[in-house]
């Protein structure tokens, strides 16, 4: 595994997603014996950064998660969790509230890392600085960040921000390279921001082309795992694909040892 670090805080380079374990938008606690597996799969396979949000199933997610960790024997410090507290809740009371009920659900007592899930239109982005930063201050969270953040909204929130800011989790893959053309990743490079990179794979619908076919199998490789390691050898960027298959799981997690050489990354570029 490879790993990036900023601000004191090392995470690898591929991380653990969560969106669908339990459900959708709303929890569906008939998969819950088949989210299980998934993530019980993950923690046998090292899987350490594990990403999720208080949006995902409803919250039924994070229970999951919690359950899931309890059960494994891990230690907690040997984990790094993120969550998000979503756009209805930015209110500086709503926050606090947030990341109380999703520490609860986690049955854990910190967050590694809690992020505004999207920013919303009319939010007082300084009054829901207030309540992240006193999150850190009392002990809930260890760092913040943001996601679906464009440059200024980015900027706006470093300011704001007492610690700094650990990440932008935006969509970014070989074919979304919307926050390039925006100057987030260059932004996040030169300044000591990682992008956390969302459906990496552009959720399993991949366009597999010549280039990255050929790709792979120079590297005994699937382009799945191919389009992971083009994220990764780019420098501040990690990101974090799901899968309910241990098979796939562990591919994603080998994605991370796949080095690109100059000429690779420039056909996919």
């Amino acid at each position: 595994m490879r790993y990036e670090t900023v601000h004191d805080v090392t995470l690898p380079k591929i991380g653990f997603g969560t969106w669908s374990i339990g459900g959708g938008t709303y929890a569906d606690r008939s998969r819950d014996a088949k989210s299980l597996a998934a993530l019980r799969s993950a923690l046998d396979l090292g899987y350490t950064h594990f990403d999720t949000a208080e949006m995902y199933a409803d919250g039924h997610a994070e229970e999951l998660i919690g359950r899931a960790v309890r059960e494994s024997g891990v230690k907690r410090e040997a984990l790094f969790v993120t969550s998000k507290v979503k756009p209805s809740n930015l209110h500086y009371s709503d926050v606090l509230k947030s990341c109380e009920t999703s520490l609860r659900r986690l049955s854990m007592e910190y967050i590694d890392l809690y992020l505004i899930h999207w920013p919303m239109v009319g939010m007082n982005l300084s009054d829901t600085f207030r309540a992240l930063n006193k999150l850190v201050h009392d002990g809930k969270v260890k760092h913040l960040g943001v996601s679906n953040f464009k440059l200024k909204l980015l900027k706006e929130a470093q300011e704001l921000s007492e610690t700094p800011i650990i990440t932008n989790q935006v969509p970014y893959s070989l074919s979304d390279r919307s926050y390039v053309k925006n100057g987030v990743l260059e932004y996040c490079q030169k300044n000591n921001i990682l992008l956390t990179a969302y459906s990496p794979v552009d959720v399993g619908r991949l366009n597999v082309g010549k280039a990255l076919q050929s790709i792979a199998e120079a590297h005994n490789a699937s382009p799945f795992q191919i389009a992971l390691a083009w994220l990764i050898n780019q420098p501040y960027v990690i990101t974090i694909p799901m899968s309910f298959d241990p098979k796939h799981q562990k591919e994603n997690l080998d994605a991370a040892d796949t080095v690109l050489t100059d000429e690779e990354m420039k056909q996919l570029n």
